[in-house]
């Protein structure tokens, strides 16, 4: 058995939780080591009692580790843990991570650089255009969008970033082939198809309940940046998630909504509260500050890395020069259409790396 299987049978403990776990490895260092190990050797641990070290040492009458790894196999999804370069490195940091992500898709390096756009289910027309909006302008500007895939604000979170070509993750509150909601599964299939990924940290065939909705909610809140708030009412579980964001360090952002529309109530609260107004994706992009600054650093300051860029991107910054330099030239430079050298300097500029001056001459801000 390896580390990824060990750790896959002891998330399907219903007693061992990231906390536990954690409790654990610090004393036998490999989670194989804990499958093995006695009662006596368990219950020394801090935290673990007789109950959660009856059932480590009873793991096989419990958990069909074989069974699981099929089902994993046979959906085409993988399964990381945190020793994994995938797993990303701010949740990592949260009080209680996932043992382990189930992964429908891919995960790529630069969904490290995320953003949560969440919101209420029953939604208005405007909380769903403002979500695909927002969306779309992060996406296109770099930024992986988060959310939970579930009807309303979620939904078009995740539309908008696919409209932009860009990258999506959707954290679930159930298993992969318990995917929810039914009706989403070919928003689920777009995102998986080369656009980002579904995931979750429960067990293939875990149904969604009450207790695995507020669980997602910290993966979303913890994977990201910053929480950005579309439309929520008072009793809203995205509020939930805002204020778990908050205790995990992270910024809170939010669209305000009418102020006599009951979807909005919450969300107009956290501005109250001190959430930053967002009308666009620059509210977002410049509070985060993971863009180049757009004054110039002195000489002796060190460069600060771009973003990831694209292809395309990487050719049109480099045709930049120094100096103003007229898009005439640019294209000349790079050896791209026209069209594609102004579709991507407006990536650019949403980037903060350059900025367009009158006549059609743009500098590079860093």
């Amino acid at each position: 058995m390896n580390a990824t299987e060990a750790c896959i049978a002891l998330n399907m403990l219903p007693t061992v939780g990231p906390v536990r776990l954690r409790k654990l490895l610090e004393v036998f260092k490999d989670p194989s080591r804990i499958l093995a190990a006695t009662r006596s050797e368990l219950r020394v641990v801090e935290g673990i009692g007789n109950e959660v070290a009856d059932q480590i040492s009873n793991w096989e009458s419990i958990v069909d580790l074989a069974a699981e790894l099929k089902r994993v196999r046979e959906f085409g999804a993988s399964v990381i843990t945190q020793e994994s370069p995938s797993y990303p490195k701010s949740l990592r940091e949260i009080h209680a991570p996932p043992i382990v992500i189930y992964v429908w898709g891919k995960l790529e390096e630069r969904d490290h650089h995320a953003i949560g756009i969440i919101g209420a289910r029953r939604t208005t027309h405007y909380g769903t255009e403002s979500a695909k909006k927002l969306a779309y302008q992060l996406a296109y500007a770099g930024l992986t969008v988060i959310s939970g895939l579930a009807r309303g604000i979620d939904t078009a979170a995740h539309q908008g970033a696919l409209a932009a070509k860009g990258r999506t993750i959707a954290v679930i509150g159930s298993g992969l082939s318990k995917l929810y909601p039914p009706e989403n599964r070919g928003l689920a299939d777009k995102i998986r198809d080369g656009n980002g990924a579904i995931v979750s940290e429960f067990s293939m065939e875990i149904e969604p309940d009450r207790q695995t909705f507020p669980m997602r909610n910290r993966i979303i809140a913890g994977w990201s940046h910053g929480i950005l708030v579309v439309e929520a009412g008072l009793n809203s579980g995205a509020l939930i998630t805002a204020s778990q964001a908050l205790e995990q360090g992270r910024s809170v952002y939010a669209v305000p909504g009418h102020i006599n529309a009951p979807s909005a109530m919450g969300s107009n609260r956290l501005i109250q509260q001190g959430a930053k107004l967002v009308m666009d994706a620059s509210d977002v992009l410049d509070d985060l500050q993971i863009l180049l600054p757009e004054t110039k650093p002195s000489p002796e300051a060190a460069a600060r890395p771009l973003p990831p860029l694209t292809e395309d991107e990487r050719r049109v910054y480099a045709a930049i020069d120094p100096t103003e330099t007229p898009i005439d030239q640019i294209a000349v430079k790079c050896d791209l259409p026209s069209a594609t050298v102004s579709s991507t300097l407006l990536r650019l500029e949403l980037k903060r790396l350059v900025k367009q001056l009158p006549g059609k001459y743009f500098v590079k801000l860093g």
